[in-house]
C-alpha cells in the first residue's frame, strides 16, 4: 500500500454568495468548511524538511475565500465545492484528491448540519 498525506483545514466558516430562492439571492450566506487535499508523499519527512516538500494548510483555507470570485452568485454549494477543488488541483501538481464538506449553517431549525461533500480526484 502506498503512502498518503492528507491535508486538512476543518470546520472554519466563511459568507459565500450562494442559494436558488429568492431570500438567498444577493445575500452571502454562512458556509461552514472542511477541507482536505491528498498529496504525493516524499520519501521520508525530517525534522528539517522544508516546506516546500508539502504544501501550506492555509491554501486550502484560501481556496474557499480568497479564491472565490467577488460578485459571483453560486447556485448550488457544489458549485462552490467544485470551485474550490479546482483551485487546489490546478495549483499545485502534487495534489491527487480534494474533498470539499459545506455545511448550510443558515438553514439548520435543530442543529442539524445540512450541505454536501464533494471529493475530486486529478484526472
Amino acid at each position: 500500500m502506498a503512502d498518503s498525506l492528507i491535508l486538512e483545514v476543518a470546520d472554519f466558516e466563511t459568507d459565500v454568495l450562494t442559494g436558488i430562492y429568492s431570500e438567498e439571492t444577493g445575500r452571502a450566506q454562512p458556509l461552514r468548511f472542511t477541507i482536505s487535499a491528498k498529496l504525493k508523499v516524499g520519501e521520508r519527512y525530517a525534522p528539517d524538511t522544508p516546506l516546500s516538500a508539502s504544501k501550506n494548510y492555509m491554501d486550502l483555507k484560501f481556496a474557499a475565500t480568497e479564491a472565490l470570485p467577488v460578485g459571483v452568485h453560486f447556485k448550488l454549494i457544489e458549485a462552490v465545492a467544485d470551485h474550490i477543488c479546482e483551485t487546489l488541483l490546478l495549483q499545485d501538481a502534487r495534489v491527487e484528491a480534494v474533498t470539499v464538506k459545506i455545511v448550510k449553517l443558515a438553514i439548520a431549525e435543530n442543529g442539524e448540519r445540512i450541505g454536501i461533500t464533494l471529493t475530486r480526484e486529478r484526472r
